[in-house]
């Protein structure tokens, strides 16, 4: 059995090539800094909540929250409705027309660095795990 194969191992993995691929784009941004009408580019991150909601809802079988005590919140459907807006993006736009705000990109790629610091930390602590618990030193 190898680590390919333990789903815990494939979501990390699937991060990090999302993270690969993300600071792919967000160099190519900051390559065409200086092109005229670039428009920068992100991919949209996966939204747990929705793939969450797929897999606890598969046919007709469903996951809900048991509250046994007060302390405990309530399930989702149950909390009443708030107030949410979105928030406007809004980019610099040179002279030239080009969309490209450095210090935003420099943000979003040293974001993407730590999250993948974080996934390969997370691969090695549970590959850590398995040894230990094999009795592999």
């Amino acid at each position: 059995m190898t680590t390919e194969n333990i789903s815990l191992f494939k979501a990390i993995g699937a991060k990090m090539d999302f993270l690969n691929q993300r600071q792919r784009i967000i160099s190519q941004n900051i390559s065409n800094s200086d092109t005229p009408k670039y428009r920068p580019k992100d991919l949209v991150p996966v939204d747990f909540g929705k793939v969450l909601q797929g897999v606890t809802k598969q046919g007709s079988h469903s996951v809900s929250l048991d509250t046994t005590r007060a302390n405990h919140l309530p399930p989702p459907n149950e909390i009443p409705g708030t107030k949410s807006r979105k928030q406007k993006e809004t980019y610099e736009v040179a002279p030239v027309g080009n969309a490209v705000v450095m210090e935003e990109q420099l943000i979003k790629s040293n974001q993407t660095v730590a999250d993948y610091n974080l996934m390969t930390s997370l691969y090695q602590k549970n590959v850590g795990l398995i040894r230990m618990a094999i009795g592999a030193r």
